[in-house]
């Protein structure tokens, strides 16, 4: 499943190529890309988990980047 979120308050894009590298170490993610720019979120990831591996995600934007949110 491929889907595109919307990011708040990423502040660089430093963080931005931080958050996909961590993201990317995922299991169950296949391909992701954090634009800074464009403030978006492109991932594609194991369908059956989407979830699961979405509230891995999460928790990994906010170690990088306390203030960004996925709005959903």
């Amino acid at each position: 499943m491929k889907k595109i979120f919307k990011l708040e308050d990423l502040d660089c894009a430093n963080c931005a190529a931080k958050m996909e590298r961590n993201i990317a170490k995922i299991d169950g993610v296949t391909q992701i890309n954090v634009n800074f720019l464009t403030q978006r979120m492109t991932i594609e990831a194991d369908d059956a988990r989407f979830d699961e591996i979405m509230e891995q995600v999460v928790k990994t934007c906010k170690k990088v980047e306390p203030d960004c949110k996925i709005i959903r």
